[in-house]
């Protein structure tokens, strides 16, 4: 746990299939899932970017909602509507 919280602070971005790579260059030999486990049990994280898939890229195309004018009188008429291009 120590040579892991040592590692750690010098490269946070490791995680535990990194870390592991790191250890066995050291001499440990330790399975990924024991790394995995003692880096949960200290609170450690790897520090990576997360994907952001609620950002549209700014060249895209923003399409018109097509239907919002269209008051909905009765059931199927917003299928009917799309399939017929309104």
């Amino acid at each position: 746990m120590r040579r892991i919280d040592e590692q750690f602070l010098e490269t946070p971005f490791y995680g535990s299939r990194q870390m592991r790579l790191h250890l066995r260059h050291q001499g440990i030999v330790v399975g990924r899932g024991r790394v995995r486990r003692l880096m949960r049990r200290m609170g450690l994280m790897a520090i990576y970017q997360k994907p952001k898939t609620s950002q549209p890229h700014p060249g895209h195309k923003i399409y018109p909602y097509l239907l919002r004018s269209l008051a909905i009188k009765r059931s199927d008429l917003q299928r009917a509507a799309t399939a017929f291009g309104f």
